[in-house]
């Protein structure tokens, strides 16, 4: 955020979809038999790193497929006793988290290179691509103690031991926000400077600068100066974040911004936005809508622990992910959020299976069961967490005979129950009747396993409702 610190689809189009991955995984093992011998007769400097990549506007996966960001901050600096964030954000859908760290030139210390290695292998068991950044840049040039760029090299050269090895799992977000309002003239050496030290110093991440300007850029320095950027990366692997708070207010701005960076073919991020900021209404729909539209990815400010007059930027309250705030509603379950855009990265392998991951919490209660159903599937309701007025519900289905490569799920509840709200689902109801079906991403189960597919709010008493599994 501006000041940065605490204070401050039908089930048709999918099986069409799921064809066509199939055809495209079968087309490019065949592909790989091909080229395998022109590849080896590349020169060195020819042949990728082995991670993350650009191709034009896109970012693109160390298995050659696009991947576009969906996900959200998490400020491990200050909240270390917040691990759990990681597992809850992914089981909240986002397919990636920035994480927030600290070069030691603030107040709130150092992140570790033990820190570092530890968050990085936790993204990996939760299936989260991690984009890393320091954050003492913050406001350089304005606010006091700002770190400037090259002193964030000189961390990441720190704890480069750790970094290495992780180019298809981790970004490097060289420094949030690094430009306050004031000299903003001088970013564009120091980002290309930057760019530079990490080249030479041999990190083949894909790298990701902020804007000037509290990362805004409302004067343009890093639009205008973006080509520049990119030709000073020798590997041409560098993407450009931008932060989008009351700078944003309106539909065309962003518009006109994404449409910039297309008309470069540059690649862009929106590294942070908010729904208010400084008073004013940010048009976040438009981000959301336009970024689903163009393939840019982004990061929403932030999963929890806002305070001082930005409370309501945190996504959940109190890091509860059983207590999704009204911004934490359009983030995870907006129309364009990320429980109906998001992605995992092909890293982790096609359609990741969520039940590797750590449960947001231990069920209070039994878990209520539909019998065997006409396909070859049945589904569990277990209820996650309640309170006064509600309870949140977490769903898994078990593939009983054969693989399930996508499901439809049907129950009627016996009282007033309703759902408020779910996630990672194409759900529908009326009245008491309720039907959902996948997203994509969470439609296979293996044989004989269990998966957990989606969760939702829910008011009214934790009825057992007898669920029905369809493989479709």
């Amino acid at each position: 955020m501006d000041t940065g610190i605490p204070d401050a689809v039908p089930s048709r189009r999918r099986q069409s979809r799921r064809r066509m991955r199939k055809w495209l995984m079968a087309t490019a093992t065949a592909l790989a038999v091909v080229f395998a011998g022109v590849w080896q007769l590349l020169p060195a400097s020819a042949q990728q790193s082995g991670g993350f990549s650009v191709d034009g506007t896109q970012l693109i996966d160390a298995n050659g497929n696009p991947f576009i960001m969906r996900g959200t901050s998490h400020a491990d600096v200050w909240y270390q006793g917040e691990f759990a964030s990681y597992g809850e954000i992914s089981d909240l859908g986002a397919n990636t988290v920035r994480v927030v760290l600290g070069s030691g030139q603030r107040g709130w210390g150092t992140s570790s290179a033990s820190r570092v290695a530890d968050i990085i292998a936790e993204c990996k068991a939760q299936q989260l691509i991690c984009v890393l950044e320091v954050h003492d840049t913050t406001g350089y040039g304005e606010q006091s103690g700002a770190a400037t760029l090259d002193q964030a090299v000189d961390y990441w050269q720190s704890i480069q031991s750790v970094l290495e090895g992780e180019e298809e799992y981790v970004l490097i977000n060289i420094g949030n926000e690094p430009w306050g309002n004031q000299n903003t003239s001088g970013w564009l050496n120091a980002t290309k400077s930057a760019i530079q030290q990490m080249r030479a110093a041999g990190f083949d991440h894909t790298l990701v600068v902020d804007a000037p300007n509290w990362g805004q850029d409302w004067e343009k320095r890093m639009l205008n100066g973006a080509p520049e950027v990119a030709a000073a990366d020798t590997q041409g692997n560098t993407v450009f974040s931008v932060h989008m708070y009351e700078v944003y207010t309106s539909a065309q701005s962003v518009i006109d911004y994404f449409e910039a960076f297309e008309q470069m073919n540059l690649p862009l991020i929106v590294g942070e936005f908010g729904n208010i900021h400084g008073g004013q209404n940010v048009a976040w729909q438009t981000i959301q809508s336009e970024a689903q539209a163009r393939g840019i990815g982004w990061l929403a400010w932030s999963y929890s622990g806002n305070g001082s007059g930005v409370e309501h930027l945190d996504q959940v309250t109190s890091f509860n992910p059983s207590q999704l705030t009204t911004w934490g509603q359009g983030v995870f379950n907006g129309a364009n959020g990320i429980g109906n855009t998001a992605e995992r990265a092909t890293v982790f392998g096609d359609d990741p299976d969520p039940t590797t991951t750590t449960p947001t919490s231990t069920p209070s209660e039994e878990p209520t069961t539909g019998g065997p159903t006409e396909g070859d599937c049945t589904a569990k309701i277990a209820v996650g967490s309640s309170w006064g007025s509600g309870w949140q519900g977490n769903v898994s289905v078990t593939a009983s005979q054969g693989a399930v490569d996508g499901w439809r799920l049907t129950w009627t509840w016996a009282g007033t129950t309703r759902i408020t709200s779910s996630w990672n689902a194409d759900l529908t109801a009326s009245g008491a009747n309720v039907t959902a079906e996948d997203v994509g991403w969470n439609a296979t189960v293996a044989s004989g396993q269990t998966r957990e597919v989606f969760g939702f709010i829910a008011s009214g008493p934790t009825g057992a409702p007898t669920v029905t599994c369809e493989a479709i």
